[in-house]
């Protein structure tokens, strides 16, 4: 029998985001695009906002220096001014993943951003954790038309079925969420990708991931649980100075995790419990143990199960138990019906 073999399966969307590692220098940020593309990046993403759309510019308790973290020393409104990608290099971004054939997408901050991107033509919206609450937002970005892609790492199941419903109510319908741990570096403990299965039946949408931890064992284990995105932050070198360098990949590793992850996917096939028939001649079957003469009556001990599989199946030697051989059998033959009567 010849196993017909399923359509390919869609492979997950596997995105590199630039974030904040294009260190304020467009040619790092081209540099950066060619080489994620090399390494089997489909989409490059990245942050389109300004200072004031995250924060205040306030020394306060609020918005002042981080007592902790990364970016310990620094008030948000210095990190967001560092980590803003200047709206007019965006142009040229998308331009550069145009030439090399992959996607160009970003996540808005505020609805200028949104407008901004709309006039990209962008093919799909990504809303960041932090903004999951913000459902203006959310609307204003489902109501392009586009898909959606939602981070849910500080969202509980409320915030992200209100969400979910703020696309709905928009009439966009193509929602991915995305399983994220919303720590820098995040811990593989705590990564819980079990939820990705959970979310999936739960929220009925497609489920992704956005990790943020060290090395991309994530990755790969998500897209055995379901995950059709990945997104993973991405620098050019791990030397560089900028925000995200301490927990994003290199082109080097980036390849890698890209071989792994479609690797994983290639071991999921379908469900399939077929069996071609040469392989079922592997099995075993009934042999004549002994050489019978022509009437010889069968007995117990005259057959014996063994491989391969020539002959009728193991559990129906009784039925050959008291019958006679039709004619003289080599030991060692086949065990079939029509030599005995």
């Amino acid at each position: 029998m010849q196993i017909e073999r399923k359509m390919e399966k869609p492979k997950a969307l596997i995105v590199a985001e630039l974030s904040a590692n294009h260190g304020n220098d467009l040619g790092l940020a081209l540099e950066t695009v060619d080489a994620f593309a090399s390494a089997g990046a489909d989409a490059i993403k990245v942050q389109t906002f300004r200072p004031e759309s995250l924060c205040m510019n306030i020394n306060n308790e609020f918005f002042g220096p981080r007592k902790a973290g990364l970016w310990k020393g620094k008030t948000l409104w210095e990190i967001y001014s560092e980590g803003s990608l200047p709206y007019d290099w965006h142009w040229k971004i998308q331009e550069a993943c145009q030439k090399r054939g992959i996607e160009f997408f970003s996540s808005p901050f505020d609805h200028e951003a949104v407008d901004f991107l709309s006039s990209m033509d962008v093919p799909r919206y990504k809303i960041a954790s932090m903004e999951i609450n913000d459902l203006p937002l959310i609307r204003k970005a489902a109501s392009q038309g586009k898909p959606m892609i939602i981070s849910t790492g500080l969202g509980e199941i409320a915030d992200i079925q209100k969400a979910v419903d703020a696309c709905f109510e928009v009439g966009n319908k193509d929602v991915t969420l995305l399983k994220c741990t919303s720590s820098y570096p995040a811990p593989l403990n705590i990564a819980n990708l079990k939820t990705i299965p959970d979310m999936a039946n739960r929220f009925g949408v497609s489920v992704g991931v956005s990790d943020h931890t060290l090395g991309f064992i994530v990755p790969v284990a998500s897209v055995v649980l379901g995950a059709s995105f990945i997104e993973k932050h991405v620098v050019l070198d791990k030397s560089q100075e900028t925000l995200d360098a301490a927990f994003s990949l290199d082109p080097t590793e980036f390849a890698e995790m890209v071989r792994h992850v479609r690797d994983a996917e290639e071991t999921l096939g379908e469900v399939s419990y077929d069996v071609a028939e040469e392989d079922k001649l592997r099995r075993r079957s009934l042999f004549t143990s002994t050489a019978m003469s022509k009437g010889q009556v069968v007995a117990q001990e005259t057959l014996r199960s063994v491989r391969p599989g020539h002959g009728v199946e193991p559990d129906a030697i009784s039925q050959f138990i008291g019958k006679r051989a039709i004619r003289d059998i080599p030991a060692g033959s086949p065990a079939r019906f029509e030599d005995f009567e």
